[in-house]
């Protein structure tokens, strides 16, 4: 299975068969995954006969258009291709100088239908943050306890009947996860099995009431050094689906 074709099966599962129509005009999600390949193989460099290094910080620039429509994504959008420009990172043997982040910004210089990709090598240490995917929006854990409820007095809420006002807590420590039901009333079940407390794995799925949540662990950038950003950026038009000379 190709690139593309594992993000839009990607995309599928995480969006609406409706939500698809939306793109009919202007850059497609897909689009944004073939400009991304496109600019790691262009600007990976041979270093070693064992390391070809490829850029690891990519800004993807928008129409106002365009970047709306995007918008309706939340953070399914970049977590999809963060995921794809990894997978390709591999399938080519590429290798990174810091953690991979990618940013979508608009640019009102842009028409709809264009997107501008701008990329560099940034090094760097790599922190480590939890997070919570929650029907489409990401909560990082900024405290050593979380509180998940549909009450207003819990650090997240979530507008689920099913679950109690203080349903279940997720501790952080920076390293290790747990996850604890808090005397809820239709209990707590992670990856498909009851539990009352439980150690939490990256990317493990926690369901209470009716709501799916998808606890990780993502790397976080503390840039040392960043090389200049590369005078050359790919210009692509959706109407001809390849780069503009």
């Amino acid at each position: 299975m190709g690139l593309l074709d594992s993000f839009e099966k990607g995309l599928e599962r995480a969006v609406n068969g409706a939500f698809a129509k939306t793109f009919r005009s202007g850059i497609q999600p897909v689009e944004i995954a073939a400009a991304l390949r496109s600019e790691l193989d262009k600007k990976a460099v041979v270093v070693t006969r064992e390391r070809i290094l490829a850029p690891n910080a990519f800004s993807v620039r928008l129409s106002p258009a365009d970047d709306e429509k995007m918008s309706a994504l939340g953070s399914t959008l970049v977590s999809e291709l963060d995921t794809l420009v990894k997978k390709h990172a591999r399938t080519q043997g590429y290798s990174f100088a810091g953690p991979v982040t990618i940013s979508i910004e608009r640019d009102g210089s842009l028409s709809t239908g264009t997107l501008r990709v701008d990329s560099r090598t940034s090094e760097g240490k790599v922190s480590w943050r939890g997070v919570v995917d929650i029907n489409g929006t990401r909560h990082p854990l900024t405290k050593a306890r979380t509180v998940i409820g549909r009450g207003s007095d819990a650090d997240i809420t979530i507008p689920d009947a099913g679950t109690s006002r203080k349903h279940v807590e997720i501790l952080w420590d920076g390293e290790r996860a747990m996850v604890r039901d808090l005397g809820s009333t239709n209990g707590t079940t992670l990856n498909g099995h009851k539990v009352s407390e439980a150690a939490l794995p990256p990317d493990s799925t926690i369901s209470i009431g009716r709501t799916d949540i998808v606890f990780r662990v993502v790397a976080q950038a503390q840039p040392a050094r960043r090389s200049a950003p590369s005078d050359a950026t790919q210009l692509f038009d959706a109407r001809e689906r390849g780069p503009l000379s």
